[in-house]
């Protein structure tokens, strides 16, 4: 008997889940806060195909599941030299397993990474208070509307 989600690396196999789970719930989640229209290009540009296959590849992707079932998913890269977490959702019934999400995405950076960003919208103050949270601080905040908050590892 599982005991909740486990998180775990995503696979090739994974890519779709990955997707509709952006287009499922990460389209309704950012709608409320930047509109219908950009929201759906947010999940266009982020979660198609091409960009999540290409992140499974190069193994930035974790996710979450539930019996089988998607609960989270996150996604770390590189920005230049600087390692950004730049996909952190969990369901709304799962609010708890994104600081899993989180430490399993540090645990993959390099040894001598000392630093991590990540990146949210000024509008989604639940992310910045999570992100507070987990211990990162507000570096700047863009003239497009993202907040850049760094962390120490």
């Amino acid at each position: 008997m599982e005991s909740g989600p486990i998180v775990r690396d995503a696979n090739r196999d994974d890519v779709m889940a990955v997707c509709r789970f952006g287009e499922e719930h990460v389209r309704a989640h950012y709608a409320p806060l930047i509109g219908d229209e950009e929201a759906a290009r947010q999940v266009r540009m982020r979660w198609n195909t091409a960009n999540i296959a290409g992140a499974v590849a190069l193994g930035e992707v974790v996710i979450a599941e539930d019996g089988g079932r998607p609960a989270g998913v996150g996604q770390r890269g590189l920005d230049g030299g600087e390692h950004v977490i730049r996909k952190l959702y969990t369901l709304p019934r799962y609010r708890g397993l994104g600081s899993r999400l989180l430490d399993v995405l540090i645990g993959r950076l390099p040894a001598d990474a000392g630093r991590v960003y990540a990146e949210h919208l000024v509008a989604d103050e639940r992310a910045g208070a999570f992100f507070e949270r987990e211990g990162f601080t507000v570096e700047r905040v863009e003239p497009s509307g993202v907040v850049r908050r760094v962390r120490s590892r």
